[in-house]
């Protein structure tokens, strides 16, 4: 959530997104931001020296437009820290024309439904993406995360290491899919399990 500085996150995977939301709810946190429909695109020079060296320039609308830098990630125990800068910009279509004219090109567009927690310093994203529900957990420090993920009863082994659009990608290529973009119209009627994404669920019984 800083707007220039370091981004600490932990991902899991669940199954049960209204269950997750009751114990964040039970546990006096705070609502940051409402449930709110992302609107992203990656953007890249041609020669995909971006991805290349694992990093992200990112375009993103949902009640505001911003941009967005992240440098490569390092991961230590599921959990990934990267350098993040961000701002707002006043309109996304000109942002858009902005980055194309300096040579970049859209290479990913995916959407998600957030919602945005506070709970104790500690940021708690529930996201809805088209092939699965996650837990997203922003702290300062990899102790504040896990302290955060064993309060909301997520198996701690279960941290996924690697980004939504790795996990496009190995939904792509388990279930044979062709089409480029992570939106909500293009996995209509198909069913992703968590095999499919090569990661386990993380929602323990409470």
């Amino acid at each position: 959530m800083a707007n220039q500085g370091q981004e600490t996150e932990a991902k899991f995977y669940v199954l049960d997104l209204t269950e997750m939301e009751i114990r964040v709810q039970d546990l006096g946190a705070r609502v940051i931001q409402s449930r709110v429909l992302e609107m992203n695109t990656r953007f890249d020079l041609p020669d995909a020296s971006l991805r290349s060296e694992s990093r992200v320039l990112r375009l993103r609308r949902d009640t505001e437009a911003r941009l967005t830098y992240k440098s490569a990630s390092t991961n230590e125990q599921g959990v990934l820290s990267r350098t993040e800068i961000e701002f707002i910009v006043e309109d996304f279509e000109t942002a858009t024309q902005f980055l194309e004219a300096l040579g970049y090109q859209s290479i990913f567009y995916y959407e998600k439904y957030r919602t945005t927690y506070e709970l104790n310093g500690v940021f708690i994203m529930l996201d809805e993406l088209p092939y699965g529900n996650f837990v997203e957990i922003e702290g300062d420090t990899l102790e504040a995360i896990r302290k955060a993920s064993d309060t909301l009863k997520l198996n701690w082994n279960a941290a996924i290491g690697i980004s939504y659009y790795a996990l496009f990608g190995r939904a792509c290529k388990t279930l044979n899919l062709s089409f480029q973009d992570l939106s909500f119209e293009n996995f209509a009627g198909i069913q992703v399990t968590a095999a499919h994404l090569g990661v386990s669920p993380a929602q323990e019984s409470t």
